[in-house]
C-alpha cells in the first residue's frame, strides 16, 4: 500500500487520513486489521526495532481513541467504577485501569492521565465509543464530565535515548514511571512501565509538526511493527488481540497496583467484577496463563489471532498477536491453559510453537485466603 492510500482514523468515527502517512516511506497498516490507521513500517521494519530497542525511535500511535474527564469529582467517581485505586491520584500522574463485567471479564482497558483538573483517557480505537458511552451512563450525580476528545492524538517514543529529545520536547527532564509532565506547546509527556517508553498526548493539528520536530532531533521513524514486536517481547497485552469474551485480570497480567504496573488494584472498594478477582487471587488461579510462544518460522501459511492453540489435537490456548521479532524470530502472545507445562509440543494455528518458559508465571506461593483454609483444615 502506498504512503498516500486512504486510511482510516477514528474521530467520532469518522473516517480521516493520517497526515504522518505521507512520510516518505510509510507503509499503511493492513486493511481491516486494527493498526490499519497508521504506518505498519517505514521500509525497514528490523532496523525500526532495533533502532526502538538501541536508540530512540517514534511511532505514530494517533489511531488511539482520546476522552477526558473534568469536574471536582472525576477521580473519586472513576475510582468507584473501575478496577484501579485512583481517587487520590496526584496531579500530573497516570495510571492503567480496567472496566470488568458483572463476572469479572474484562470489557476495556485503558491508560489514563490526571493533569491540571482534566484526566485523560486513551484506549484501542474500536473500543473507545462503547468505553465513553459506558462512563456517560454511569455518572448518575457526581460531578464529572466524560466527552470525546479528537483534537487530541498520541505518539510514543522508545528506546534508552529519549533523553536526547529533552530540547526538542521542551522540557528539562524526564518524568518517572505513571508520572507525566506538561509540553510547553500544549499536550503531555508521560513514562509508561517498561525499557524506555513515553507517550506524547498532543494537540491533534500539531501532529505533524511534533513527527518533524522529533525526528529532525534525532527519533528514527518507526511503525507499529516494532512497537508491537517489542510489546510482545515484552509480555504486555493488547485488549481485543490477546484477550478474549472470557478473558480475566489475572490471565493477562494486569493484577497489581500503579507502583506494580499492573491495572487492578487488590486493595480497594468494590466495584464491578471485584469478587471474581478477590477469589481468584485469595482461593484459585486463572485458568489460563498469557505466554510468549516461539514459532517455527519455516512453515509456509502464518496463524492469524483468534486461532488455536493445541497439543495432541486437543485445544489448550487462544493465539493473540503473532509477529516478527527482530531477534527472536516469529513469536506471539497466547492465552494457554495453565495445566500446560513448558516444553509440551504445541501447534499454533498450523504451525509448530513452543511456550517460552521464562514467561510462565510463577506459582510458588500460597494465597492469603488458601492458607487460612489449609489452616482451618489442619494441613
Amino acid at each position: 500500500m502506498s504512503a498516500d492510500a486512504p486510511t482510516v482514523g477514528v474521530v467520532s468515527q469518522v473516517v480521516v487520513p493520517s497526515p504522518v502517512l505521507h512520510t516518505p516511506g510509510a507503509v499503511a497498516g493492513a486493511p481491516d486489521t486494527p493498526d490499519a490507521a497508521v504506518a505498519w513500517h517505514y521500509g525497514d521494519p528490523f532496523g525500526e526495532q532495533k533502532a526502538a530497542a538501541e536508540r530512540v525511535a517514534v511511532v505514530d500511535r494517533s489511531h488511539r481513541s482520546i476522552a477526558k474527564i473534568t469536574g471536582a469529582e472525576r477521580l473519586s467517581w472513576l475510582h468507584t467504577i473501575t478496577s484501579q485505586h485512583i481517587a487520590a491520584l496526584p496531579d500530573a500522574h497516570s495510571a492503567e485501569t480496567l472496566d470488568l463485567d458483572l463476572n469479572g471479564r474484562v470489557l476495556n482497558h485503558f491508560v489514563l492521565t490526571d493533569l491540571d483538573g482534566t484526566l485523560w483517557l486513551d484506549t484501542e480505537a474500536d473500543r473507545g465509543a462503547d468505553l465513553l458511552a459506558f462512563l456517560q451512563k454511569m455518572v448518575f450525580w457526581a460531578d464529572a464530565k466524560p466527552v470525546e476528545a479528537p483534537d487530541h492524538a498520541v505518539l510514543s517514543l522508545l528506546g534508552p535515548r529519549v533523553d536526547t529529545l529533552l530540547a526538542a520536547l521542551g522540557i528539562d527532564r524526564l518524568p518517572e514511571t505513571y508520572a507525566a509532565v506538561a509540553l510547553p506547546a500544549g499536550g503531555f509527556l508521560r513514562r509508561m512501565p517498561g525499557a524506555d517508553s513515553f507517550d506524547l498526548v498532543v494537540p491533534r493539528t500539531e501532529l505533524s509538526n511534533w513527527w518533524t520536530t522529533l525526528t529532525a532531533a534525532g527519533a528514527e521513524p518507526a511503525g507499529m511493527w516494532a512497537y508491537e514486536a517489542l510489546r510482545v517481547a515484552a509480555l504486555r497485552p493488547r485488549i481485543g488481540i490477546d484477550t478474549d469474551e472470557r478473558t480475566i485480570p489475572h490471565e493477562a497480567r494486569w493484577i497489581g497496583g500503579i507502583d506494580e504496573h499492573g491495572a487492578v488494584h487488590l486493595d480497594k472498594g468494590c466495584y464491578r467484577g471485584q469478587e471474581t478477582v478477590a477469589r481468584v487471587h485469595n482461593l484459585g488461579k486463572p485458568p489460563r496463563n498469557l505466554v510468549l510462544l516461539h514459532l517455527d518460522g519455516s512453515a509456509d501459511e502464518r496463524p492469524a489471532t483468534g486461532d488455536d492453540v493445541t497439543a495432541g489435537g486437543r485445544t489448550v490456548g487462544r493465539l493473540g498477536t503473532v509477529i516478527d521479532h527482530y531477534e527472536l524470530g516469529p513469536i506471539a502472545l497466547a492465552l494457554v491453559k495453565r495445566s500446560v507445562p513448558a516444553g509440551t509440543e504445541l501447534v499454533a494455528g498450523t504451525m509448530a510453537a513452543a511456550i517460552d518458559p521464562d514467561s510462565i508465571p510463577a506459582e510458588d506461593t500460597v494465597q492469603a485466603g488458601r492458607a487460612a483454609v489449609n489452616r482451618l483444615r489442619g494441613r
